[in-house]
């Protein structure tokens, strides 16, 4: 591995550990190796599945990111990078398990960028309305249908920093 794939990678690690630790939703799990160049990362957040034939929320799905020693250089099949584990009956237009679609991914793409937008795929924050255009049309004729159920999540991937500054109150209200 050449010292600067090696260096991104590294990168690529701390930047995606914080951003797991700031999230409630995310729970990344690095490979093997050091530093790894695949990650399981598990969402807590809704997706929509399809089991015969209704369509329904599901809690969870898992994607595995793996970047090929020649990443930072070209991106020759997305579908190298980026693959969905589960759950095996995903519905959604960019998505034909274990394949999704995330648009065109440059070389060097962050694995928090990834993340993100793997997020926004299965949560429906992100899709491709037009039959042209999508891994599953059936999903997409759906989604079409249903624009007002989307995006499926509520909260970010990354939680807010908030601020607060406490003043005492005199009893009896302000002065």
């Amino acid at each position: 591995m050449d010292s600067i794939f090696r260096s991104w990678l590294e990168c690529q690690r701390a930047e995606a550990t914080l951003l797991a630790a700031e999230s409630d939703i995310l729970t990344l799990l690095p490979g093997p190796g050091s530093p790894p160049q695949d990650y399981l990362a598990r969402f807590e957040s809704p997706t929509l599945v399809r089991d015969g034939g209704a369509v329904t929320q599901r809690t969870g799905f898992e994607v595995l990111v793996h970047f090929p020693p020649d990443y930072l250089r070209s991106v020759p099949d997305p579908v190298r990078v980026v693959a969905l584990l589960a759950p095996r009956t995903a519905w959604h237009p960019n998505v034909r398990p274990p394949f999704v679609c995330l648009g065109n991914i440059a070389p060097g793409t962050s694995l928090c960028e990834l993340l993100l937008q793997a997020f926004e795929v299965l949560t429906f924050a992100k899709l491709t309305p037009r039959e042209d255009d999508a891994l599953n049309r059936d999903a997409c004729v759906w989604a079409r249908g249903h624009m007002g159920l989307f995006p499926l999540a509520a909260r970010p991937l990354r939680r807010r920093a908030v601020s607060l500054d406490v003043a005492e109150v005199a009893q009896g209200g302000p002065q």
